[in-house]
């Protein structure tokens, strides 16, 4: 009885002998994995989150006489760090703003949102100056004006800025640029990345 297996050997044989010389491929690498998620600040994230409801509260709960602004005062804050000179520049409205946001029309919360996300982004774009528009807070009925006739954005705005480290100085924006209803910030120079 024949071996199956010389049959296969015959047929490997005849095979090589039909296509000649081979010669091994490289090896292909393995296709690329997914990559690696970056990682994140959780522990940034949710001291960011707590200070952000933290100020909500402070902004509900907050107190008659506790500093609030009228419709007609003047927004001013000056940083140790920076000298006279270069406040009463922005005072004058002389330091002109790179960019501008405009909150009329904003809640409270989404007011909140879009300042923060604009200073961040003028932030990385290195702007030095940039107008915020808040209004004078006059319309009552609308979120404006809070029970007492004081302006709820210029005062969001007022406390937002004094927290924030990257804010060298501010003051509400002479006439021309719109008056106690605007407001010029200097923001600090970027950090230098090493």
């Amino acid at each position: 009885m024949a071996d199956p297996n010389d049959d296969d050997e015959d047929a490997a044989e005849l095979f090589r002998s039909a296509i000649g010389p081979v010669r091994r491929l490289p090896e292909a690498a393995l296709p690329p994995s997914a990559p690696k998620p970056k990682p994140r600040a959780r522990m940034a994230e949710r001291d960011e989150a707590q200070a952000r409801e933290e100020f909500r509260h402070a902004l509900d709960a907050s107190l008659a006489g506790s500093g609030e602004l009228e419709s007609g005062d003047a927004l001013s804050y000056r940083r140790d760090e920076l000298p006279p000179r270069v406040f009463q520049r922005l005072r004058r409205g002389e330091i002109s703003a790179q960019e501008e946001l405009d909150l009329h029309g904003s809640d409270v919360r989404e007011a909140e949102a879009l300042l923060r996300a604009f200073l961040h982004d003028a932030r990385e774009h290195g702007l030095g100056c940039v107008r915020v528009i808040h209004g004078k807070g006059h319309r009552r009925g609308t979120e404006y004006v809070d029970s007492r006739g004081l302006p709820v954005l210029k005062n969001l705005v007022d406390r937002l800025l004094r927290q924030r480290g990257d804010i060298l100085a501010f003051h509400s924006a002479p006439p021309s640029q719109g008056g106690t209803g605007a407001v010029l910030v200097l923001l600090a120079p970027p950090l230098r990345r090493r």
